[in-house]
């Protein structure tokens, strides 16, 4: 019976001791909870920052695509069959330069037949001027004969009709003439538009027509081509974004930037030139031009281009870290090193995002150091450990 009992008191006392022990490991748990990870009597480990304040520009970030600055779709203004092409798909061409030439058949008998009836016409005028000045002459003696009295007034007053009417023959004749000279013109135009130019210097699509294409004045398209030595940048920003980029608009100051698809930054600076008439109803935002010179002719029309528009600059503008902010419901705040050494929480407004910080607008000053690291439930009013980092520490940008 004694061994039976003293065997039970072990037992009662291996459950007491498991019992403490949990109940300890509990209240321990809840006090780590309350404290941040904070030891009891101890500090709470964190990294912290100093706030940074300078002049800071505020960039806008786009995606955009580049467009030709002078996009044309090439058409003959003659209709006729593509007998000669001087060039090929995809090449430089210079203004000026002959791209197709057009079946000129037709147009050169088109210019003999209107060079023949306008020298007609000059014949015709040329036999009426003659017997015009032949009546003319009969006329001056007809007056001299009437002063003289011997003629009668009737026959003087008939030949000078018959000039009158020799005048407006004549007059007609010299209608014809300008008729046919304006056909002839006509027929040379044509003549000259066999051959298609380039109107600009540009580059020339790869989708072109062959030898053998029949074309359609003004309709049917022979190639696109387009300007290269300067192109666009178009992207789309809101209408608060515009606003605050207006002021830049055809300036000289080249503040807009460009990453190409493979992420090289274009070398060269943009400009903001043109906007669009109204904002899209479908998106609400605004179609916006940024001009790029592109001397080795790197941008070419429908390139993907990540855009980066510097706008105004705020002075002494105070900076702090994204990863710092904090925002439950619609209260937004950080926590701060307090000068006694502990946590401190400080409700902030913040403005537009600057690389990999937000601009602080109230709530902090220059002499402030938030805390950006170990803030998963820290608390108000918890002794901290700081460690002081800087924005290369963390790998910040701007």
């Amino acid at each position: 019976m004694a061994t039976l009992k003293n065997k039970k008191n072990v037992v009662l006392a291996v459950v007491a001791i498991v019992v403490i022990a949990i109940i300890g490991y509990v209240v321990y748990s809840k006090m780590m909870a309350n404290t941040g990870g904070q030891r009891p009597g101890g500090a709470t480990a964190v990294k912290a920052m100093q706030v940074i304040q300078k002049d800071t520009p505020i960039n806008y970030e786009y995606a955009g695509d580049i467009k030709s600055t002078n996009e044309v779709k090439i058409t003959s203004r003659v209709s006729g069959t593509i007998v000669e092409k001087y060039i090929t798909g995809g090449q430089f061409v210079q203004a000026g330069q002959p791209l197709y030439k057009v079946d000129s058949k037709q147009y050169e008998s088109a210019l003999l037949s209107a060079q023949a009836n306008l020298a007609q016409a000059q014949a015709s005028y040329q036999n009426a001027l003659a017997t015009l000045q032949n009546a003319q002459t009969d006329n001056s003696r007809y007056q001299t004969l009437l002063a003289q009295n011997a003629i009668s007034e009737q026959q003087a007053t008939t030949q000078q009709s018959q000039v009158e009417a020799l005048t407006a023959s004549l007059n007609a004749q010299q209608a014809i003439i300008d008729s046919n000279a304006a056909l002839v013109k006509k027929a040379q135009e044509d003549l000259d538009d066999t051959v298609v130019y380039a109107p600009t210097s540009g580059k020339l699509d790869i989708n072109d027509v062959d030898v053998g294409t029949y074309a359609t004045a003004g309709s049917t398209v022979l190639v696109t081509m387009g300007s290269v030595d300067q192109v666009y940048a178009q992207f789309n920003v809101s209408e608060d974004e515009y606003l605050k980029l207006s002021s830049f608009f055809n300036s000289d100051v080249g503040n807009v930037t460009i990453t190409l698809s493979d992420g090289t930054e274009y070398p060269i600076t943009g400009k903001l030139v043109q906007i669009d008439r109204s904002l899209a109803t479908n998106t609400g935002t605004l179609a916006i031009n940024a001009l790029f010179d592109n001397p080795d002719g790197i941008l070419l029309p429908g390139m993907f281009a990540r855009v980066k528009v510097e706008g105004e600059v705020v002075p002494n503008a105070i900076l702090i870290p994204q990863r710092a902010v904090q925002q439950i419901l619609e209260k937004t705040f950080v926590m701060v090193v307090g000068e006694d050494g502990k946590s401190v929480t400080k409700p902030i407004t913040v403005g537009d995002k600057v690389g990999s910080f937000w601009i602080v607008t109230d709530g902090l000053s220059a002499n402030d150091t938030v805390i950006v690291e170990g803030l998963t439930k820290l608390q108000e009013g918890v002794p901290l450990d700081v460690t002081m980092v800087t924005p290369e520490d963390l790998g910040l940008t701007f």
